[in-house]
């Protein structure tokens, strides 16, 4: 996807609330804009750090900027977690994730498990399985050209790789595709010692039979788009 109209670039002085930043433009003004990610954003926040931002003059929207990218050793990274599904949407369309491609119909944001929903619900009338297509959004990076999921606790993550590992008990397929909003890493891991309650369920869902895709991102200024799959490191943590 392309950024129109065209990013702006600023310079971050610092996020906070979960919602909000503060930045200063090229030409010296400071504005405050609206953040559209409540992660924790860890190793994204850092007070001077160079970002680039979307413009919208709605006037129903109380914030006129948003914040996309932030530049990281000199990588621009996604942070907007409203763009994973649809990029894997776009990844899965171009055939970059396995078989994905061949299932005829795509839907999204379907009801299954314990009152939860399925991001992408794939269905083919020739074959009675369905394919159950979870995303989960990725910009955590500690070493250089590895991605990490997840960067805090996250309950939700877990649940959903038991529902998953569900679906699959009952003949179905669960796929879990983690969108790497970077094109700095070559390799994901599970990030088992910062949420090790995600390390383990994710553990037990590849047990089960749930699949496990990693796809970087092209990022830039003008565009963001996906790209290729990269390598799951699947070497098991320690301890667990």
């Amino acid at each position: 996807m392309h950024f129109e109209p065209p990013l702006v670039p600023a310079v971050l002085v610092q996020r906070y609330k979960r919602f909000l930043f503060d930045a200063v433009l090229e030409d010296g003004r400071a504005i405050t804009g609206f953040c559209p990610n409540t992660g924790s954003m860890r190793g994204l926040t850092t007070p001077g750090s160079r970002i680039w931002l979307s413009v919208h003059d709605s006037p129903t929207r109380k914030y006129r900027y948003m914040l996309e990218l932030v530049e990281v050793a000199g990588a621009p990274v996604g942070i907007n977690t409203g763009l994973p599904n649809r990029l894997t949407e776009e990844a899965i369309r171009a055939g970059l994730i396995g078989d994905l491609a061949d299932y005829p119909f795509l839907q999204r944001e379907q009801r299954y498990g314990r009152n939860s929903r399925i991001d992408f619900l794939l269905s083919d009338p020739a074959d009675g399985r369905l394919c159950y297509v979870e995303v989960k959004n990725v910009h955590f990076s500690r070493e250089a050209g590895l991605a990490e999921f997840p960067d805090s606790p996250t309950t939700r993550g877990a649940k959903h790789l038991e529902e998953l590992g569900d679906m699959v008990e009952q003949g179905h397929r669960g796929v879990m595709v983690y969108l790497v909003q970077r094109a700095d890493c070559s390799r994901l891991r599970i990030c088992d010692d910062l949420d090790p309650n995600y390390a383990r369920p994710y553990i037990r869902a590849r047990q089960r039979g749930v699949e496990a895709f990693a796809v970087k991102c092209r990022v830039s200024a003008t565009q963001i788009a996906a790209d290729s799959l990269i390598a799951m490191d699947e070497t098991p943590p320690a301890g667990l």
